[in-house]
């Protein structure tokens, strides 16, 4: 009995201690809960706005993750503070913290920073082909740490996005229109008249090749073996590769008819006899 009325004084003889604390604590609790709850709801609200606003998708995702973790440390911080922690404190543990954890991931953040920057400046988007860091493949998926490609004979390609700012970057489909570049050579007994007269009709023949610009087809070099003609026409991009091989077939079939000749490097032997 002693025991419990010792105990029942001691509760009550704490309680002033406690109640502060403990209405600190839940008044700590009701900001954690409605800041979090605000920041989903503020979070969702900027993503519709952003969506509506036709932003990439890349674009909106990242921001979605960056406003919500922001708003939710802001929140936790506050938090902390009811709880009567100094914030100032709070912060510079906070800090040194993430100088440790930097130091610790420092190429995982080179790479997250490169790929901040590719979603914000956007030298390419998801569907694109592209040539990066030494490889070629449509854009499958931008993240802020790397970016996967598909080759075209279908192999995956996840380049971290670090190798990829600090290298040159080839956006093969961003314009709408491509030049085809082609090198012929014929013979130089051959009739260059006749071999451009050729070349001018199966290019008009093709209806994907552009009127506008104006294909070009000229002498572009006296070289050893052959006289060799720049065929330049421009096509949609789409059918860049279908207008090339079937040009390069056509030519080969139409020269052999027309009998224009396609040399290759040769070199002739003169043998001198000698008196014995």
């Amino acid at each position: 009995m002693m025991n419990m009325n010792f105990s029942m004084e001691t509760l009550q003889s704490l309680q002033p201690l406690l109640m502060p604390y403990l209405f600190k604590g839940l008044a700590a609790l009701v900001i954690f809960v409605i800041g979090k709850w605000l920041a989903r709801k503020i979070t969702n609200i900027l993503v519709k706005i952003l969506e509506k606003q036709g932003v990439d998708i890349t674009l909106v995702k990242f921001l979605e993750g960056i406003v919500y973790y922001a708003l939710l440390v802001s929140v936790m911080i506050a938090a902390v503070g009811q709880l009567g922690v100094k914030t100032t404190s709070f912060l510079a543990v906070l800090g040194a913290a993430s100088l440790a954890i930097g130091l610790a991931l420092k190429d995982s953040l080179a790479n997250f920073s490169s790929g901040v920057m590719l979603i914000l400046f956007r030298p390419f988007k998801v569907g694109d082909v592209v040539t990066v860091a030494g490889e070629t493949g449509k854009v499958e998926h931008i993240s802020v740490f790397s970016t996967i490609l598909n080759t075209a004979d279908n192999q995956r390609k996840i380049i971290p996005n670090g190798g990829i700012s600090n290298a040159t970057i080839t956006n093969i489909t961003t314009n709408p229109t491509r030049r085809v570049d082609l090198i012929v050579g014929i013979g130089y007994d051959d009739d260059i008249r006749l071999a451009k007269e050729t070349l001018e009709k199966i290019v008009a023949e093709d209806s994907r090749v552009l009127k506008d610009p104006q294909p070009l087809i000229a002498v572009s070099e006296l070289a050893d073996s052959s006289v060799n003609l720049a065929v330049r026409p421009w096509v949609a991009t789409g059918d860049y590769w279908d207008v090339y091989f079937s040009l390069m077939e056509k030519i080969k079939l139409t020269f052999d008819e027309k009998g224009i000749s396609f040399p290759y490097p040769q070199h002739d032997v003169h043998l001198l006899k000698t008196e014995q």
